[in-house]
């Protein structure tokens, strides 16, 4: 299984935990349970490859993260989505936001563009050119407003 596979499948995990109220690693215990993680295989081809230890270790470290962390997140969001009021974003975008402002933010060893190019990407397979744009944007005014270089003193 793709990193970008694991990704998705913790992105969909995070949607799933904060649709229905869930604890992460609760939600992701059964999800994997091998005999319905075998179920799905049929109805998704993401769902055709199980993980190995290290991917449900990156999946169950960031949907953990995300949840704990989704009011700081959630904040960062808000503050670049100009004229957007988190509640508004799509559902779909919103996971997809959170679980890359959460790699941004908590697991420095993921490449913040790696973080944003998949993002995009996955984003592409869920939502309107338009919304892709706009997860785009946002992830960028982030990069921007957060963690832009400061100047070195003579350049100042």
């Amino acid at each position: 299984m793709t990193r970008t596979a694991a990704r998705e499948i913790a992105i969909q995990l995070s949607f799933a935990a904060a649709a229905a109220k869930l604890e992460p690693l609760e939600l992701a215990e059964r999800f994997f349970d091998p005999d319905y993680y075998e179920s799905l295989a049929g109805v998704d081809e993401l769902f055709s490859e199980r993980p190995d230890e290290q991917q449900l270790d990156y999946i169950c470290r960031l949907i953990s993260l995300t949840t704990e962390h989704r009011e700081e997140i959630d904040a960062l969001i808000g503050k670049y989505s100009h004229g957007w009021r988190v509640e508004r974003i799509s559902r779909t975008a919103l996971a997809v936001l959170r679980c890359a402002v959460c790699e941004i933010l908590y697991m420095q060893d993921i490449p913040n563009a790696a973080s944003i190019n998949e993002a995009v990407e996955l984003c592409k397979g869920y939502d309107e050119p338009e919304t892709v744009a706009f997860v785009n944007g946002v992830l960028g005014g982030i990069m921007r407003g957060e963690f832009a270089k400061a100047p070195a003193p003579d350049e100042a």
